[in-house]
């Protein structure tokens, strides 16, 4: 299953019913805790929820799409709804989104309410920056707001209706409690910045009105809401790895105010604690890389996953291009000279061309991965295209 090829849903639909022969009761709340454990709340994915598919060698991106379209299908259970799965989502994301085409386009999409449609409304959802050179160039984050589509899909599939005033009010005291909990800060930390751009760019509705405090908390009456509101004020205080004093007493405060007990918001900070101390590394609002750190560390897990999936075509081709392969072999113990590696180049260029899902590396500022491209070519030979190769355990 690939997320990023046309067909995964159905795909993914179809390696859940696999390996659910016997279901397993979880809660909505189970679900909730899940999503936090996972990243998924916090806006960056690390494996798939409850572990019910295969989620090897998928990215922070991918691992996202799936978790949405999963915690979609695990509300629709727990709801019984008796209309399909594909066509609840795609009707709700038709009522809470704008999704416009053309004449011709709704006359195709009417025929069938397909998974296509539904891969393009979560793609759509999906990335704050959907520009494939600069995911390169910059962290590549997914919309850390999700959750509340899950939300609003629940109350969809609860009341059989969600209108566009109840995603306003909830994206409006999301930012309201969060911007009450950063007022605190006197100064902004590089963490502090970057948080406070990650929601703004992913919040749905870009011309809301800043609310007060004690006029929004009265609206906050779902549990899995309230939970998750607590979830990104805990995210907003992680600067320093600490909760001071007037972090705590603002905490302490939303807890009483939301009437949830102290348990939930120990759990709160001591998740958000262990979660990105495990992930310290892997997580980009914790990092500080500059331009060319983070080029080459994106561009390179683009292009091993790229490679891993192509790597019995892309083997074949390069076995049946006899000069690439002596070039290569003589690259192992030696520099090649600069009309070689144009050869080298331009013949991988070649082999790229037959196989789609290499085509990103002919589009403006492809070649510039092409020499990790190469860095991970011995991986696809045989052990005796490179005598020094040493594998890592």
């Amino acid at each position: 299953m690939n997320p990023s090829a046309k067909g995964w849903i159905k795909k993914l639909l179809a390696e859940y019913n696999a390996n659910t022969a016997t279901p397993v009761s979880h809660s909505l709340k189970d679900l909730y805790n899940e999503l936090k454990d996972c990243g998924f709340v916090y806006g960056t994915n690390f494996r798939t929820i409850f572990n019910r598919v295969e989620s090897t060698d998928l990215t922070h991106e991918e691992l996202c799409k799936v978790n949405m379209i999963l915690s979609f299908l695990f509300v629709h259970e727990h709801y019984k709804s008796e209309v399909k799965f594909v066509d609840t989502v795609t009707d709700f994301y038709n009522i809470v989104d704008d999704y416009k085409s053309s004449f011709f386009e709704e006359l195709f999409l009417g025929k069938k309410k397909s998974f296509d449609l539904l891969e393009s409304m979560i793609n759509k959802r999906i990335a704050i920056d959907d520009n494939v050179i600069t995911k390169n160039f910059n962290y590549f984050i997914t919309n850390t707001l999700l959750f509340v589509d899950v939300l609003a899909y629940e109350r969809y599939l609860e009341f059989g209706e969600v209108t566009d005033s109840y995603l306003r009010d909830l994206e409006a005291t999301i930012e309201t409690i969060i911007f009450a909990a950063l007022d605190l800060k006197q100064e902004k930390t590089k963490y502090d910045e970057s948080l406070i751009k990650l929601f703004e760019a992913s919040f749905r509705y870009h011309n809301r009105e800043r609310l007060h405090y004690k006029d929004v908390i009265p609206k906050i009456t779902n549990p899995l809401t309230k939970y998750y509101i607590i979830d990104l004020v805990c995210m907003t205080f992680w600067t320093d790895k600490v909760i001071d004093e007037e972090e705590r007493v603002f905490l302490n405060r939303l807890g009483e105010d939301l009437h949830v007990t102290n348990d939930v918001l120990l759990k709160a900070t001591d998740d958000i604690y262990i979660f990105y101390t495990e992930h310290k590394d892997d997580i980009a609002l914790l990092k500080s890389r500059n331009m060319v750190q983070s080029f080459y560390e994106n561009s390179s897990n683009m292009v091993k996953k790229l490679i891993n999936r192509n790597k019995k075509r892309l083997a074949t081709e390069m076995y049946e291009s006899k000069e690439l392969m002596v070039l290569l072999t003589k690259s192992t113990t030696r520099s090649l000279t600069d009309e070689e590696q144009k050869r080298v180049k331009d013949q991988l260029l070649d082999i790229f061309k037959s196989i789609p899902s290499l085509a990103i590396f002919m589009l403006p500022g492809g070649m510039l991965l092409l020499p990790i491209v190469i860095k991970y070519i011995p991986n696809i030979l045989p052990s005796g295209f490179d005598d020094n190769r040493v594998d890592e355990e």
